[in-house]
């Protein structure tokens, strides 16, 4: 039945990859790439353009997907999809939401898994859809290249494009968030270092007003008994 529908939607070309990549982000089961490689093989000068449809599509899926989490959890995924890919997903996304998404986005696990685990564990939406647009255009745009470029025999190079994407993909994913990681602690330093010296500035003003208050009134006292004394002698 699923295939029917896939068959079906491929007589329609660029729109039918449209409408598979948009419910693809929502909750069809079955991955874009499923049907952007049949497409490629029958016009692969289209292939760039088959692309750039699945790739905008996948990006106005993604927030429907993303609030159907937020609205009914993650138990919906174990109706629709494989418990194992389930589990993967969400094993991955509480270690790290962002490199969850961007890794997520060229792998075969459908991409529905993590618009909506990202609503329901409630991950920012637009950090959903920055790294699911660097993602998803490696991912749609690797493929329709290779199509453009080498035609009807770069079917046998997607499985490997794919594996090449995920072994230099996932490093530097890895590298970028070890970098932003190191910079936000630094940052987070500075702005505490900042807090400590205002902080210990104001208790110093505190404590140089309390000093002054403190040695107003004796000062009067000093001034009051020195008059005292000039007039008893004055008198005397």
């Amino acid at each position: 039945m699923i295939q029917d529908f896939i068959d079906y939607l491929m007589e329609f070309g660029a729109l039918g990859l449209f409408i598979h990549s948009f419910i693809d982000a929502i909750i069809f089961p079955v991955p874009a790439l499923f049907l952007q490689i049949p497409l490629s093989l029958v016009d692969p000068s289209n292939a760039l353009w088959l692309a750039t449809a699945g790739f905008v599509a996948c990006l106005l899926g993604s927030p429907i997907g993303y609030y159907i989490g937020r609205s009914l959890g993650a138990t919906v995924l174990y109706k629709i999809l494989k418990k194992e890919w389930v589990d993967k997903a969400t094993a991955l996304f509480q270690k790290n939401g962002e490199a969850a998404i961007m890794i997520g986005s060229f792998t075969p696990i459908p991409f529905k898994v993590f618009t909506i685990l990202s609503g329901s564990l409630k991950f920012p939406l637009w950090r959903l859809m920055l790294y699911a647009a660097v993602g998803r255009a490696v991912k749609f745009y690797a493929v329709g290249a290779l199509f453009y470029f080498y035609g009807r025999s770069a079917e046998g190079m997607v499985k490997d494009v794919s594996l090449y994407i995920f072994a230099i993909g996932v490093p530097l994913i890895v590298i970028f968030l070890f970098i932003r990681k190191k910079m936000r602690q630094k940052r987070e330093r500075l702005l505490e270092a900042e807090a400590h010296a205002e902080t210990a500035s104001t208790a110093t003003a505190t404590a140089t007003e309390t000093t002054a208050t403190e040695t107003a009134p004796a000062s009067s006292a000093t001034k009051s008994a020195t008059a005292s004394v000039k007039a008893e002698t004055e008198q005397a």
